[in-house]
């Protein structure tokens, strides 16, 4: 365990917690404007597509949980296959997995419907007033951060290999023009980005499905045989859902339903209640989570999938006696698991309170990064590269279809917390998500650590077969004891690969707020 860098934070009336300080600003300036906790949340949505550009964009997909005196409601807004991809095109194309870059992974944006959607069922103020704060940063500047400037010049390096060809040009133009990119400290200005914004807010986010947006990406994939066409953004409506949730060990943990991985840290958390965590050592704590993390891992690579196409078995795959027998395949040393018999790497996490109770839990990305390497010229919208969870193996549930959504790595969590609290929780990271989700949870509700200690304390994360990278904070005997019990090991001073949280919880008797913020990234919580 390592010593937090501060205790948790704490709120009269309102808190939004971020990665960028100037978005969780615009989340509190919009709430004393007059606006609720789900303005704020997008009001920080459009501003970190600005303000943190190498997590997430215009072209990327976001996911809410939303928490009202009426309800938890649940959003996903991630889009679909375009209707012209197939697993035909692509053999025909010579692939044999989904690319990383070019037209080939891109899916229906779906953040904007997703902002929208949000706003028309629980928006308090006008839309083009939440969005004024994003056009302000992206036409007048930004000071670029010390971790995003980091992520920006990776994200260089990669492309400046990867990308060829003119399909490419604009992403160099936007990004890193003369080949260089920002430095901490440095204003930056996306003047196209602005504009886009303020087309956004001045069509209710249309003019990205229905008009001079939704042309250009058309124009933009025809030029250069790409998929997607306007019929796609013209076709996409969001869904919303019903959170699932189970009880652990006195706290109700909500996850969003597939085609989301949500399902993979409530399945491992059902497990691992069969243990006396707070009681083990360190590493047979460690051991037992990446084991129940596995188990539910290979259960959800099996099964997870856009239920719209195929029958995803929530209900089983959450079951308290399957989930027993599951977490009897973990012994004592490192294992490998398949998927049991049924009965039937870049992100933004965001989280809102208002002082009427509303919350928040929102993440939004365009996957890898920056996602496809592909920028729609003079628009400043870098497009996702989602598709690539996508399965190329026609016999597998998740293989590629047109229209249909692929397994989708981000996550919003929403915790109530033993009676006393409740509130939004969220760790970014690809795969490291659900592994995060259940880690933290595991500190606050085992270790019954503060909210900034259990975000602060060191991480693993489990990659494929008996690999697990550590963050070399974790102490030298307890690596020793797991690599004898099979576990293959893998310190690193690296921080980036283990996500970025936010926390917030309201105590429902004094109505005020605490929160904690992400020690590994620009983390900032804004209070009112």
């Amino acid at each position: 365990m390592i010593s937090s860098h501060s205790h948790d934070t704490h709120a009269r009336h309102a808190m939004a917690a971020t990665t960028h300080p100037e978005a969780a600003q615009a989340g509190i300036d919009i709430m004393r404007a007059g606006g609720n906790a789900v303005d704020a949340a997008i009001a920080m949505a459009a501003m970190m597509t600005v303000v943190e550009p190498t997590s997430n964009g215009l072209g990327g997909d976001c996911f809410a949980i939303v928490k009202t005196p009426k309800g938890i409601f649940g959003l996903n807004s991630s889009g679909p296959a375009p209707s012209l991809l197939t697993l035909d095109g692509l053999n025909q194309k010579g692939h044999q997995k989904m690319p990383r870059f070019g037209f080939d992974p891109v899916t229906v944006p779906g953040a904007v419907k997703g902002w929208q959607a949000l706003h028309k069922r629980f928006g308090d103020i006008p839309f083009g007033d939440v969005i004024k704060p994003a056009i302000e940063a992206a036409r007048k500047g930004f000071v670029v951060s010390p971790v995003i400037a980091k992520n920006w010049d990776n994200a260089l390096k990669i492309y400046q290999k990867h990308l060829q060809g003119p399909m490419f040009n604009a992403w160099f133009e936007t990004f890193a023009k003369h080949g260089e990119v920002p430095s901490p400290g440095e204003i930056m200005t996306l003047v196209d980005h602005a504009s886009t914004l303020e087309k956004i807010a001045d069509t209710y986010g249309d003019a990205f499905y229905h008009g001079d947006l939704a042309d250009q990406i058309d124009s933009f994939s025809k030029t250069y045989g790409g998929w997607i066409r306007k019929e796609d953004l013209l076709a996409y409506e969001p869904e919303w859902v019903t959170p699932l949730s189970i009880t652990y060990r006195g706290v109700k943990v909500y996850e969003l339903p597939p085609n989301g991985q949500g399902i993979v840290a409530l399945s491992a958390l059902r497990m691992l209640e069969n243990y006396d965590i707070a009681t083990v050592s360190e590493d047979h704590r460690i051991h037992l989570q990446i084991e129940a993390l596995k188990l539910a891992f290979a259960d959800a690579f099996e099964y997870v999938t856009d239920p719209a196409f195929e029958n995803v078995p929530v209900t089983s795959m959450l079951n308290h006696d399957y989930l027993s027998k599951r977490s009897k395949h973990i012994k004592d040393n490192a294992n490998t698991y398949t998927s049991g018999r049924l009965d039937d790497h870049g992100t933004v996490y965001l989280a809102t309170g208002d002082p009427k109770g509303m919350m928040v839990s929102f993440i939004q990305s365009n996957y890898m990064g920056f996602g496809s390497g592909l920028v729609v010229p003079n628009t400043g919208i870098s497009l996702n590269n989602r598709g690539m969870n996508f399965s190329m193996d026609v016999d597998q549930k998740n293989a590629l279809k047109p229209g249909k959504r692929p397994y989708h790595t981000i996550i919003p969590g929403f915790i109530e917390h033993y009676g006393t609290s409740l509130g939004p929780f969220g760790i970014m990271g690809g795969f490291m998500q659900p592994q995060a989700h259940v880690q933290v949870l595991s500190h606050l509700i085992d270790g019954r650590l503060s909210l900034q200690e259990a975000l602060d304390a060191y991480r693993f994360q489990w990659l494929k077969g008996f690999e697990v990278q550590i963050e070399a904070a974790c102490p030298q005997n307890v690596i020793k004891h797991l690599e004898k019990r099979g576990h293959k090991m893998f310190p690193t001073t690296d921080v980036s690969p283990f996500g970025r949280g936010q926390i917030i919880l309201r105590d429902t008797l004094t109505k005020t707020y605490r929160g904690a913020t992400e020690r590994r990234a620009d983390g900032h919580i804004a209070l009112w």
